[in-house]
């Protein structure tokens, strides 16, 4: 499977690192790739992981089958437009992005919330993707390697209008190491998880990390 993923920070870089190691095309975007190659961190890591391209978004969105939004929440639409429509037009779009504000300082706010989400307006602008919301609720090195906290034993969910998307995007997920994929419905469901985010946050201050998660228990 061929597989963008656009944004250069760490769940970028994870997330593709990722996608290389299960056996797919993995090419990883950003605004300007000479640019991006001067920044020496990732200059270093794009050497460690020479199979996984470096491109443009529009490159990286032309190439992959599936598109990842890795970006940050406010760069986001941003993104999006430069990676272009046509490039966009058909294809399952995973939507990992959150809708922080740092506006204020930390803690951050959110600057879509209750009657709307970021998901959606990433649906909105660009109608002919297959937008599904996932991954969003826990650090990087959890979205990649699950497995690493309880055996993967917690919860990720997905979001979604087209149900072929979501399933395909559940697959993924399950060959990333995920054992409770929920399926919350509708793209409007992504509010739900976005304004998980300043819970998040607090428990990463009250427990002195981000290797948590959380886990949906039922009968």
């Amino acid at each position: 499977m061929q597989i963008a993923v656009l944004g250069t920070g760490v769940v970028g870089q994870t997330l593709a690192e990722r996608f290389d190691d299960l056996g797919h095309e993995a090419i990883i975007g950003t605004r300007n790739v000479d640019t991006t190659m001067t920044n020496a961190p990732f200059a270093a890591w794009a050497a460690a992981h020479s199979a996984v391209r470096v491109g443009t978004f529009a490159e990286a969105a032309g190439f992959g089958s599936i598109v990842v939004n890795a970006t940050s929440g406010s760069a986001s639409l941003a993104a999006l437009t430069a990676a272009g429509t046509e490039q966009l037009a058909d294809k399952v779009l995973i939507d990992a992005s959150n809708p922080l504000d740092f506006s204020q300082g930390f803690p951050p706010s959110l600057f879509v919330k209750d009657t709307d989400s970021l998901a959606e307006r990433v649906q909105a602008a660009f109608p002919a993707a297959r937008v599904v919301k996932t991954l969003n609720t826990m650090t990087a090195g959890l979205m990649a390697h699950p497995q690493q906290l309880a055996g993967g034993d917690h919860s990720v969910f997905v979001s979604g209008d087209d149900a072929a998307a979501k399933a395909e995007v559940t697959e993924l997920l399950l060959s990333m190491g995920h054992t409770d994929v929920i399926d919350l419905g509708d793209l409007s469901t992504a509010r739900g998880v976005e304004m998980f985010l300043p819970l998040w946050l607090r428990l990463m201050g009250a427990l002195g990390t981000a290797d948590f998660n959380i886990k949906v228990v039922r009968h």
